[in-house]
Parts: C-alpha cells; structure tokens; sequence
C-alpha cells in the first residue's frame, strides 16, 4: 500500500449506533466525502494509526474500513476507535487521523462475541506495533498540530507525499 501512511481529516458524523451500544467499542465515523476520497490501493480491512480529536491529544487508534460484513452494510464507511475513554460523544468535531498500517481484511462472524473478540484482538495488535520507532514518529506529526489552526485550509507542510483530505475535500 504505497498510499500509507496516509494523512486524512473530517468531521464526525453519526454512524450506526453500533460500536457504543451493541459492541462496547465506541467508533467515530467519517462522511462519504472523506471515504470516497481514499486511494484506491487503501482496500477494505483493519487499519491501525494515530488519531487526534480537534486540537486535542494524539491517541492510538484502528480503524474499519469496508461495508462491515457481519452488519451486511450497503455503503463503504470508515469507522475509528479511538483507543482512549471521552467523556462525552464529539460529533461535529474535526477527526484527524494517519493511517499507519494494516491489520488484516474484513470478514463476517458467526456471532456478535466473535466480531467483539476479533475487534479486541485487532485494538492489542495495534497498541504494541504502534509502539515501534517508525510508528511513534507519526504520532508526532505537524499534521496534528495543524489541525484546527487559521491555516487548516491548506495542506500541512509535513515530510509525508501522502494525500491529504481536509474537511471531505
């Protein structure tokens, strides 16, 4: 995947209702516009990366991209776990993320407690490889301090080529 890392920025918007109620594993979801501006060579599957919440701190994170196979869903969407407890749900707030690695592809479960331990699994692979030092770099990326400066209009001067998406554009 030549693409990743890559950089990319929206607001939240209101998914499912899945990942809090029924897995216990809350998700921030992105617009169409900023799932449909992924690179092509970025497929579905589970991802793994840094997050950042408006102007707040940086956190380890995975991420769901795909048509979510045990839900049967019929639109693409990009769902991320931030691996860290709010408060309090952030919708309209600014997501910013850097998609570091893949984890492995999406597929269906025989059972809710199956998707819940696969998820789970996926959260502990991503907590110990983003400790490695080509990982930890990222998480300190300019991207993430540029996020909601007077100059968010405009790509962020980082050593990365990757593309970046801001606000679904």
């Amino acid at each position: 995947m030549k693409s990743l890392p890559y950089f990319s920025r929206g607001e939240v918007i209101r998914g499912f209702g899945r990942g809090s109620k029924e897995l216990g594993i809350p998700t921030a979801n992105f617009p169409d516009s900023v799932v449909d501006n992924l690179p092509a060579d970025i497929g579905t599957g589970i991802y793994y990366g840094w997050a950042c919440v408006g102007n707040g701190d940086v956190y380890k994170m995975v991420m769901s991209i795909g048509w979510n196979p045990y839900y049967k869903n019929t639109k693409k969407s990009m769902e991320t776990h931030v691996i860290h407890t709010f408060k309090e749900d952030f919708y309209g707030e600014i997501l910013s993320v850097v998609l570091v690695g893949y984890i492995r592809p999406e597929r269906t479960y025989n059972s809710l407690e199956a998707l819940i331990a696969a998820i789970n699994n996926d959260i502990e692979e991503a907590k110990m490889t983003l400790e490695l030092p080509e990982h930890l770099k990222l998480k300190d990326d300019n991207f993430f301090t540029s996020a909601l400066s007077p100059s968010s209009a405009l790509p962020p001067t980082s050593a990365s080529t990757s593309q970046t998406i801001l606000n679904g554009h």
